[in-house]
């Protein structure tokens, strides 16, 4: 298959299986400001931090162990058939310690969090629920970025998609014909990986399946190996974390709960940005993993030049749809009709998009690193993007400028990052 029609397949379907993934956690923000109004908007924001930490695990695993599969095979390496399984061993564990935590701990995790008593009492079960299902979370993503690396993207697609689909259908059922809450949306949201990972096994039982799993001893320096690659997909996801549990933390202060619902509208709407841009570098992952393996370098440097082509004409895209229809989209999560929290989500989600013109090449960008095998760049561009600018900006930002300073943090801090991202890709050549 010629690259430009695989690149078109592999990152149409992954933009749209990564569109699905945001849009479960969309539809939970939705169906919670229904039931529960802006606390309960708060209140899923503040343990959105949790759930990017999970992804963020599962997704180092899976991706890193699917990109060490895809380089693995290209080069002929016998030991390439040995990271699916030490990455579904790992997860286990890992996803045993939320388990634990979240079914002991939920409030004391709320009250961490920031989360006073009212918030407290509203997201208790919704936090134990989400957590003790950890390990269904990590091996979805596992399984997806196997699928995806062993040449069936479509079946990827579709575990995203109708796994979201489902969440979206149950969101409903359980909170309002069967009364069940914030409860019921947690409990939505757990069973869709299990709907992910059984459709992700249509292709494991399939005669074109060469991904195996094979009972061996988990092996750490394995799971170095391939996190050493997904260590930007981790940053990626973790980075979202620590920006809210930032962002919450210091508009806390500026503005209370009503700031933190408006930002929680913000950051929920930017999730759906960001998983168009993930689409563009995921789907382009096995494509420059493989050319990478056969020393293909033209091929290489074709595939980045049209994954950040796209980029930019997405990001173009989602702004003007951002700038046109603010007002509204901030609407479809006011049910409470709260003038303060719509005038604040509506200008802060304005200036905040602005910041994906850079975010879009800067998660292509740091997707491709990882892919050729650049972890040190790939590092660096991904810590500095998910931790270091974000927070030195928002920081410094929101003390010179108050609320309008915390949105404009995002577009400093992807500008920044844009450029070391620059820097990294022009020394990989």
């Amino acid at each position: 298959m010629a690259i430009n029609r695989m690149f078109t397949k592999y990152v149409s379907q992954n933009i749209f299986g990564m569109i699905g993934i945001s849009l479960y956690i969309l539809a939970d923000t939705f169906f919670i400001s229904r039931a529960e109004g802006a606390n309960g908007i708060t209140a899923l924001n503040l343990v959105l931090p949790l759930y990017s930490f999970i992804f963020a695990i599962g997704s180092m695993m899976g991706v890193g162990s699917a990109i060490r599969f895809k380089i693995g095979r290209a080069k002929q390496e016998e030991s390439a058939e040995l990271y699916f399984s030490n990455a579904l061993i790992f997860a286990l564990i890992f996803g045993a310690f939320f388990m634990v935590i979240g079914g002991v701990f939920p409030d004391r995790l709320l009250a961490l969090l920031g989360g006073n008593d009212v918030i407290v009492r509203i997201g208790t079960s919704y936090t134990r629920i989400f957590m003790l299902f950890a390990p269904f979370f990590m091996w979805n993503y596992i399984c997806n970025a196997f699928v995806r690396n062993d040449g069936a993207p479509t079946i990827a697609m579709a575990a995203t998609l109708l796994s979201s689909l489902f969440n979206i259908v149950m969101d409903y059922v359980l909170m309002f014909p069967l009364g069940m809450g914030m409860a019921g949306a947690a409990l939505a949201t757990a069973v869709s990986p299990i709907i992910g990972i059984c459709i992700c096994c249509i292709h494991f039982f399939s005669r074109k399946n060469t991904v195996k799993f094979l009972w061996k001893l988990p092996s750490v320096k394995r799971l170095g190996q391939s996190c050493q690659l997904g260590v930007s997909a981790f940053i990626g996801e973790f980075a979202s974390g620590v920006t809210t549990m930032v962002f919450n933390g210091i508009i806390l202060t500026l503005s209370g709960n009503v700031g933190v619902a408006a930002y929680g509208v913000i950051a929920n709407t930017a999730l759906v940005a960001i998983s168009v841009f993930n689409g563009v570098a995921q789907g382009s992952q096995p494509i420059l993993s493989d050319c990478y393996g056969k020393h293909e370098r033209v091929a290489v440097r074709k595939v980045l030049k049209m994954g950040v082509a796209t980029a930019m004409v997405l990001a173009l895209s989602l702004l003007a749809v951002v700038y046109l229809g603010a007002d509204r989209i901030v609407a479809v999560f006011n049910s409470s009709q709260d003038t303060q929290m719509a005038g604040y989500a509506a200008s802060g989600i304005r200036i905040y998009f602005i910041g994906f013109l850079f975010a879009g090449y800067n998660i292509v960008g740091t997707g491709y690193l990882s892919a050729i095998d650049s972890a040190g760049w790939a590092f660096l561009a991904s810590i500095l993007r998910g931790v270091v600018a974000i927070v030195l900006c928002v920081v410094t930002l929101s003390f010179l400028f108050g609320m309008t300073g915390v949105w404009l943090a995002f577009p400093a801090a992807e500008l920044l990052t844009a450029i070391v991202t620059t820097i990294a890709i022009i020394r990989t050549k």
